[in-house]
């Protein structure tokens, strides 16, 4: 993402109750991410970097479907996993 990305207008997804008021924009929504060619990065290392606690499920969703390339693929994507607690969204 680039630093003057604005992302997507929060009212354009289905967000949960508990995190609309916590929510102020998406910036890489879901089926963009599965629609990206993961052929283009078979040349580079992935650094994968999960932020606890609200990052989880999408972060281990993303492993899976890099491992089911991976093991589809010709050519396997090396991927380096690594967490993050942050204190404060604020």
């Amino acid at each position: 993402i680039r630093d003057e990305e604005s992302g997507y207008d929060k009212n354009l997804f289905c967000t949960p109750k508990h995190y609309e008021e916590d929510l102020e924009r998406v910036f890489i929504p879901h089926g963009l991410i599965l629609d990206r060619e993961m052929q283009d990065m078979r040349s580079h290392h992935i650094v994968a970097l999960c932020v606890l606690k609200g990052g989880y499920k999408f972060f281990a969703d993303l492993l899976d479907h890099i491992k089911a390339l991976n093991q589809n693929g010709d050519k396997s994507v090396p991927v380096t996993v690594d967490f993050v607690r942050i204190k404060s969204y604020c």
